[in-house]
């Protein structure tokens, strides 16, 4: 299952984020991933999640987090959720094309590993195609 959080800067997304990997992290029967471009996110986390900063992995490009979520998991089977707070902002190429392949293959990923995404991105949800917005919460 893929869930995204859109809106405008200043519309609440992260704070619903934050709430919703605090609420995993209490019901979950295996390990919460939260992954952040910058450390935002340090102090509202629960410990019991990990929260990775993808800037400290050169994570940049649709590419490089599509290999990243991929080998956390394979380091990992015990992954029941992952979020990602202001995905736009790591991706390269932010086409509705580009960003629909990314989306869809999680979907795929999350259904052949059992993996829950959870995704916020700053983006007026009216904006996007409806390969995106078929995974707006």
């Amino acid at each position: 299952m893929v869930k995204l959080i859109m809106g405008l800067k200043g519309s609440g997304k992260t704070k619903k984020l934050v709430d919703l990997v605090k609420s995993a992290v209490a019901e979950a029967h295996g390990d919460v991933v939260c992954i952040e471009k910058d450390k935002n996110l340090t102090y509202d986390i629960p410990y019991t999640a990990r929260l990775i900063h993808a800037g400290e992995y050169g994570i940049n490009s649709n590419t490089l987090l599509r290999g990243f979520i991929s080998g956390l998991h394979a380091g990992n089977y015990d992954i029941t959720h992952v979020f990602i707070d202001n995905f736009y902002k790591m991706l390269d190429d932010r086409s509705d094309d580009a960003v629909g392949d990314l989306l869809d293959w999680m979907e795929d990923f999350s259904k052949r590993e059992n993996v829950q995404f959870t995704i916020s991105a700053t983006v007026e949800p009216n904006s996007v195609g409806p390969r995106i917005s078929k995974f707006f919460e």
